[in-house]
Formats: structure tokens, sequence, C-alpha cells
């Protein structure tokens, strides 16, 4: 068996689509590098079980609207699967696939006991009301329901989604339950047991990895950040404060810049009170596509996949990529940064501070504990930290770039657990 993608990548191919052939390409490259003969490659690169459900919400003018929902546990062999919930128009079954994937190779990564799974609904929650957002999500996970639970699959946000919608899923499963089960999600508001320094554990996850791989003092160092939402704006914050000056960011509302520095955190508050970084008067506009091609030190692109292409990534400038998004940099992009000197620490690496803390999360409602914010932080910086140093110790040592040696890891781990376990029957 053979797992390639095509060496270009058709513009009319979806953007899930792109997005699975990216994570199958770095998985193929991953298992030549290991060895795994043709039967593990198989099993590494095939769901373990997928679910496509219709979700029918009722709108407040009295209207039935069905859209689609989707659950993909991607591999278990490690322990339970975990991954996010998205709410974006453009989901489907492709792009959850691969993001499950992804989620596996991460969790094998960075050590916690997890295996790899993802969801999704494909609606736009900015069309939604609150209440209409509320009976989507309850509805979905009843659809859901066989697949989750704290045993089994433990979900968490992701795009467009957030503590409150975790809150429902909690309720909702709960219900079913007959009792509270905190457990079955992660990325829950405090009151209903959501672990201290979690909402912005995927922003300092990317700034640990960030500074990890500058190698020199942050001061002085630009940087453009490529979506300034749930995970971007907390890690330009982050940046700046430990000492970088953050130029240029985007959203899906325009993009700005200032070459003396933007002030991140009066962005920040523009953005809650305006709804987005178009119109900010405290800096000059500029195109969003624009964002990426920025003469800075550091480029973190962080919103959706397919950011960085074969078609622009020869014109990033950016010596230093570190990916706060899943699957932003194609294949092709790939191969194109490393020939021009360009380093990326890849999204399975660099946005990992996530799942790590909602991993903390979820032991902390298993064992009815809880700890502190500094103890929080602490064991996540020691889990990002020791990961860096082994991708960027066998990046070295055998030459890869960074991507190739934290797939190298991950999925080496995957595989091992199957020879550990076995097949049943």
């Amino acid at each position: 068996m053979t797992i390639m993608v095509p060496s270009k990548t058709p513009a009319l191919i979806p953007p899930g689509r792109q997005a699975l052939d990216s994570a199958l390409h770095q998985l193929h490259q991953a298992a030549g590098y290991l060895g795994l003969d043709d039967g593990l490659r198989a099993m590494l690169a095939t769901p373990r079980r997928s679910l496509t459900v219709s979700v029918p919400v009722r709108r407040e003018n009295g209207r039935l609207d069905v859209v689609q929902g989707f659950r993909v546990q991607h591999n278990i062999s490690r322990g339970p699967a975990k991954g996010g919930i998205r709410f974006h128009p453009s989901t489907d079954l492709d792009e959850v696939t691969a993001l499950a994937m992804w989620m596996t190779w991460k969790c094998a990564l960075v050590g916690i006991p997890y295996g790899g799974a993802k969801g999704g609904v494909a609606v736009d929650p900015a069309t939604l009301t609150t209440r209409e957002l509320e009976r989507l999500t309850r509805r979905y996970v009843n659809e859901i329901l066989p697949l989750i639970g704290p045993e089994k699959d433990i979900p968490a946000p992701d795009v467009g989604t957030d503590e409150q919608t975790m809150a429902w899923i909690m309720d909702t499963y709960s219900v079913n339950a007959g009792y509270s089960v905190p457990g079955v999600v992660t990325g829950k508001p405090m009151t209903l047991g959501g672990s201290l320094g979690r909402a912005g554990a995927t922003s300092r996850g990317v700034q640990i990895a960030a500074l990890a791989a500058l190698g020199r003092s942050p001061e002085g160092v630009t940087v453009a950040v490529q979506g300034f939402g749930k995970v971007g704006a907390l890690a330009a914050q982050y940046l700046a404060d430990a000492g970088c000056t953050v130029v240029a960011v985007s959203d899906a509302t325009g993009a700005v810049h200032a070459s003396s520095g933007l002030d991140v955190a009066a962005l920040r508050a523009w953005v809650t009170e305006s709804g987005g970084v178009h119109g900010y008067r405290d800096a000059d506009a500029m195109e969003r596509d624009e964002l990426v091609e920025q003469d800075v030190d550091l480029l973190v692109p962080a919103a959706l996949e397919n950011v960085i292409t074969e078609a622009n990534a020869p014109r990033v400038r950016a010596r230093l990529i570190v990916e706060g998004a899943n699957g932003p940099t194609t294949p092709e992009a790939d191969e194109i940064l490393a020939a021009n000197g360009a380093t990326v620490v890849p999204d399975i690496l660099a946005n990992a501070g996530g799942v790590i803390v909602s991993y903390l999360e979820w032991v902390q409602n298993m064992q009815a504990y809880s700890w502190s914010a500094q103890e929080v932080e602490l064991k996540l910086r020691d889990l990002m930290q020791s990961a860096y140093d082994e991708v960027r110790s066998l990046a070295t040592d055998r030459g890869l770039t960074l991507r190739q040696a934290a797939h190298a890891i991950g999925v080496g781990r995957v595989a091992d657990a199957h020879r550990m376990r076995g097949l049943y029957p």
C-alpha cells in the first residue's frame, strides 16, 4: 500500500480534502522513515470510527434547518480519544478526519495517554442566536452520544466553540447519565470543573515553542500573527509580554500593520468592542493576504488550514514559522520553505499546549481534585519543552525538518502501541 498525495495540489480540491491529503502525506513520510509495513501503514491511515449525523435545529422564526455534524475517532491505541469540536460552515468529514489524525500524533508526541479525535458541525455560529446555538449543540451531542464519555472520547473547544459550548455538552451528557460527569469534556467553565490555565493554554504553548525555537533573546524580534482570534490574539499578547514586537495581525475582517509595533492589549480591546481588527485607528490597514508575506522574524499562522501554499510560500520572508493553527502549511509549501532556509515548528508540536492542559483538566476531574495555576503552567512548560527538545535533537541528528522529526516520533509511538497490543481477534 502506498499513501501519497499529488505533488501539486489542484486549486479546485476542497479545503477539507487538501487538509486530509496533507495529513496522509506526512504520515507516508514518517512511515517511510520508520520502515513501517503496508498493513500497519493502512491501519494508521484509516480512522477507527467515523460518524456523520444530521442535526436539525429549530430557528427562532419557527423554520427547521438541518445541518451536518461529524465525529471521527482516528486512533485509540494509546488511550481514550481526544479532540475538539468546531462549528464552521466549511467543516466536512475530510477536514475532521485530518484533524483527528493530527491529534493522534500530537498526543503521542507530547507523551499524554490519549488517541486522536475531532468533531464538527457545518454551520456558521455567527448566524445563530444563543438559544439556537444551544439547541443545535445539544442535538448534536445527542447524535454522537454513543461515542463520547470520560473514558471513551473527551471533546474540547475549537474554532467556533467555547466554554459555554462545553457546558452545554457536559449538561446534555450528564442529564442522559443521570448524574454530573465533568470529565466528559475539557475547556469547561471553572464553576463546572474547568482547569486554571486552560483558556490560554494553546497560545501559551505557541509562545513556549516560539521562544525555544528562536534560541536567542526575544527582544527586538518582529512578529506577524495570521488569525487574531482565540489562539492568535493571546499568542500575540504572550509574545509581546516576552519582549517581541508584534508588527502585523489579521483576522476575518482585515489586517493591520504598525512598523514600530502594535499595542496588542489595546488591539484586543478594540476587537472585543468592534468584532475584528478592521478599522483599528492606531495602525495602518493592509490586505489580509499580505500578512504571511511580511518581512518579520517570526510568523504565526493561527487561523485555519492551507494558509501557506505553493503559491505564496516563495514570498514568505519570515525565517521562523510557528504553527498555531492545525495544518496551515501544505506539503508543497513545506518543501519551498525548507529550501529557502526557513524553520517551521509544526502544528503537532507548536499548538499542543491546548491538549496538554485539557489532559491536566481531565486528570483533575477524574480525581475530583484541582491544581493551582502555577502548577498547571509548570506542567505545561515541562511537557512542551521536553517535546521540543526531543524533536530538535532528532531533527539535528538525522538531518530532518522539525515536522519530519515530530511526525516520526508521534507516528512511531502509535505504531509501537499497535505492535504491543497486537490484533484482536
